[in-house]
């Protein structure tokens, strides 16, 4: 005599075991993207900062639906928790591709940023340690607003998503909760990058002092 679990059980069981392989691979081919765009590893991995931040909010924003007293406000007659139907979201296969569509998103900010220092540091030399904290706070200055606004669009698209009601809704919204939580926090990332570049840069530029 022999039993096993079927159903639903055995399809959520399933789905679990592949994206267990899924996502670990889904971090992988990102970071390979991202070196073959930049051929550095370090800096790779400074883009790469995006996604753990990320990953840290989309958990954020799963756990505070589970709090009574998130958005617990009326709005124009109507209770922000209704509108957003707050309630407790498991870990669900439905949130962990959430997940997945967010690793997708957020490394764009880190590469837009690091792109533009990158392309700046190679066509000037600095030739001090203020001048390389000038070079990065000129390139932060100018690719934040195109940072914000990349991040801004994706954060509105998510909102109709999130409010949605009826056929498909229970199945949207918990993907989309990690994936507005993450881009959220990734704000931080265009202040991350180009803190970890600008190290990076001084680091280099007192190594050349040395030998030269």
């Amino acid at each position: 005599m022999s039993y096993r679990f079927a159903g639903n059980y055995e399809q959520h069981s399933r789905a679990a075991n592949r994206l267990a392989i899924l996502i670990p691979l889904t971090l992988l081919i990102i970071f390979m993207i991202q070196y073959l765009e930049f051929r550095s590893v370090l800096v790779s991995a400074m883009v790469f900062t995006g996604v753990l931040v990320a990953f840290a909010g989309g958990f954020i924003l799963i756990w505070l639906y589970g709090q009574p007293w998130f958005l617990n406000i009326p709005f124009f007659g109507e209770n922000l928790r209704d509108l957003f139907q707050v309630h407790p979201v498991n870990l669900s296969v439905a949130v962990w591709v959430g997940f997945l569509a967010l690793f997708g998103i957020v490394t764009d900010d880190g590469v837009l940023m690091a792109t533009f220092l990158r392309n700046r540091f190679n066509a000037v030399q600095p030739g001090s340690i203020e001048e390389v904290r000038q070079l990065v706070l000129e390139g932060a200055a100018r690719r934040i607003r195109p940072a914000m606004m990349v991040t801004a669009t994706t954060l509105l698209g998510y909102l109709p998503i999130l409010t949605a009601r009826g056929r498909g809704a229970d199945i949207m919204a918990p993907m989309a909760i990690p994936a507005f939580g993450g881009l959220l926090i990734e704000i931080i990332s265009v202040f991350i990058v180009p803190v970890l570049f600008c190290i990076w840069q001084e680091n280099r530029w007192k190594r050349k002092k040395k030998k030269a």
